[in-house]
């Protein structure tokens, strides 16, 4: 499993960033706090505090192309 820090502080990046993890078939979750939603999920992100940097917890340890295509996002 591997953890990185993202911010998502407009609509257009939540929409452009659930496109991209779509792509991938590995699990992954957003953490806010105590609040986990999955990644690909709109509804779900919208339900976090998009203020701050949320956490995204792939789960697949070789998933260095899903972390190059998300580079954007990451904090």
């Amino acid at each position: 499993m591997k953890s990185v820090g993202i911010k998502l502080s407009l609509a257009e990046n939540v929409k452009a960033f659930v496109n991209i993890v779509n792509r991938y078939p590995y699990d992954v979750d957003l953490r806010a706090g105590r609040h986990v939603v999955d990644a690909k999920s709109i509804l779900g992100i919208f339900s976090l505090d998009l203020s701050k940097p949320i956490t995204m917890e792939i789960y697949c340890d070789t998933c260095d192309d899903l972390l190059t295509d998300v580079k954007p996002f990451m904090v």
